[in-house]
C-alpha cells in the first residue's frame, strides 16, 4: 500500500450550500483506488432501475448527468389540459444550476423540448415525451473516477450492484435526474389547481444550523413571491440573510452545509390516499426520499409529536361557518389514517450536506 496526493472530481449535484468548481484540478474529496481489473467474471443478477413513479400519473426519467441528455416521459395524463414548454420552462428555470453563488456554477439553459402527448398546447391523453439537453457537458473531468470511489457518493454501491458504473458526473445518481421530475410536477401541479384549486408551495426552513421557527410563515397566506424574494428561497427576510451567511461561512471554506425543506398543499381534496401500503404520506415520503441527497422525511408534528402527550396532539374537530368539518389544529398534517381530511398538508425533507466538496486529499493506493 502506497500514499500519493492527488486531486479528484466529483459529480455534479444540487444541494443546499452546493460548492463546485469548473476547474477539475481544483475539485477533491477523499477517495479509494479500486483496481479494475477483476480476475473472475461477476455473476449479477441485475435487476431494472426503478425510474418509474406513480400509478394512475406515471413518470419516468432517463439519462446521465453528462450524456446526451435528461428527461422524462409522462404516461396517464388526462386529455385537453393546456400546457406548454413555457409552462414547464417556468419550473425548469427555478431549477436551473449557476443562479446564485450559493449553487452549483453549471452552466446549463435546460431548455425543454415536448416530443409527443401535446397537440395545439393541449394534451392528448397519450404519453408525454419531454426533453432537455445537456450543453454543458465535461464527462473528461471525471477520468480519475473510472479507477476511484468518492466518499458519500453512489459510485461504490452501483459498482457493487451492477458491474459497471457511469463515472462521468454520477450518472443516474446525479441531480440532473430531477429535471423529468420537474418537468412532469409542473404538468401535475397545473391539472391539480385546474381541477381541484390545489395549490402547492416549498420554501428553506434550515439551512445547517439557522432554523425558520414555523410561526414567522403562515401556511394560509404564503406566497411564491415570498419565496422567491431572495437567492436561498426563505419566505422571511431576516432568516433569508443569516442562512445566506451560513452558506458562505463554510463556501469560502471549499465545503457544504444541508438543510431543510418545507412544503405545504392547500386545497386538498378530502380522501386522497388508502389504508395500510397506499396511505398518502408513504406515497409522499418515497417520492420524496427518492431526491438525491435526501436523509429525512416527516409531515405534521413529525419528530416533535413524539415529546407530546394524546391529549395535546389531538386534533379536535369543528363544524365551521360553512357546515364544514374541520380540526382546530393540525399537527396531523393533514392526513390521517393515509387519507388527507381536507387541511393544508404540510411535510419536510432533510438534505445531508453536498458529498462533493474542494480539497486535496489523499489517496490509498492499492
Amino acid at each position: 500500500m502506497a500514499l500519493s496526493i492527488s486531486s479528484t472530481a466529483a459529480a455534479t449535484g444540487k444541494s443546499l450550500g452546493f460548492v463546485q468548481t469548473s476547474d477539475f484540478q481544483k475539485l477533491s474529496s477523499p477517495t479509494v483506488l479500486i483496481s479494475v481489473k477483476r480476475n473472475t467474471p461477476r455473476n449479477l443478477a441485475v435487476k431494472a432501475s426503478g425510474s418509474t413513479y406513480g400509478n394512475i400519473f406515471r413518470v419516468t426519467t432517463y439519462g446521465e448527468s453528462h450524456g446526451g441528455g435528461v428527461g422524462c416521459v409522462i404516461d396517464g395524463c388526462p386529455p385537453r389540459v393546456p400546457i406548454s414548454e413555457a409552462d414547464m420552462q417556468i419550473d425548469l428555470d427555478r431549477r436551473r444550476p449557476g443562479q446564485s453563488r450559493i449553487t452549483t456554477p453549471r452552466k446549463e439553459t435546460d431548455t425543454c423540448k415536448i416530443y409527443s402527448g401535446v397537440a395545439d398546447g393541449l394534451t392528448t391523453g397519450s404519453p408525454i415525451h419531454v426533453s432537455v439537453p445537456n450543453t454543458d457537458q465535461r464527462g473528461h473531468d471525471y477520468t480519475e473516477m473510472s479507477v476511484a470511489y468518492r466518499p458519500s457518493h453512489a459510485d461504490a454501491t452501483y459498482d457493487m450492484k451492477y458491474g459497471a458504473r457511469s463515472v462521468q458526473g454520477g450518472g443516474r445518481s446525479s441531480a440532473r435526474e430531477t429535471i423529468g421530475r420537474v418537468a412532469a410536477g409542473a404538468l401535475a401541479r397545473k391539472i391539480l389547481k385546474l381541477k381541484c384549486g390545489t395549490e402547492i408551495l416549498a420554501y428553506v426552513s434550515q439551512v445547517h444550523k439557522v432554523v425558520l421557527p414555523e410561526d414567522l410563515v403562515d401556511p394560509e397566506t404564503l406566497t411564491l413571491e415570498q419565496v422567491e424574494s431572495n437567492i436561498v428561497r426563505c419566505p422571511d427576510p431576516e432568516y433569508a440573510e443569516k442562512m445566506i451567511a451560513a452558506i458562505d461561512a463554510v463556501r469560502v471554506r471549499g465545503d457544504s452545509v444541508g438543510g431543510v425543506v418545507t412544503c405545504i398543499v392547500r386545497n386538498v381534496p378530502r380522501g386522497l390516499g388508502s389504508p395500510v401500503f397506499d396511505k398518502l404520506e408513504a406515497e409522499l415520503a418515497k417520492a420524496m426520499m427518492s431526491l438525491p441527497a435526501t436523509k429525512g422525511f416527516e409531515f405534521g408534528s413529525g419528530f416533535a409529536g413524539t415529546f407530546m402527550t394524546g391529549s395535546e396532539h389531538n386534533d379536535e374537530f369543528y363544524t365551521d361557518g360553512s357546515g364544514r368539518i374541520r380540526t382546530r389544529t393540525n399537527r396531523s398534517g393533514g392526513i390521517q389514517g393515509g387519507i388527507s381530511n381536507g387541511e393544508v398538508i404540510n411535510f419536510r425533507v432533510g438534505f445531508k450536506p453536498t458529498s462533493t466538496i474542494s480539497d486535496i486529499h489523499l489517496l490509498i493506493k492499492y
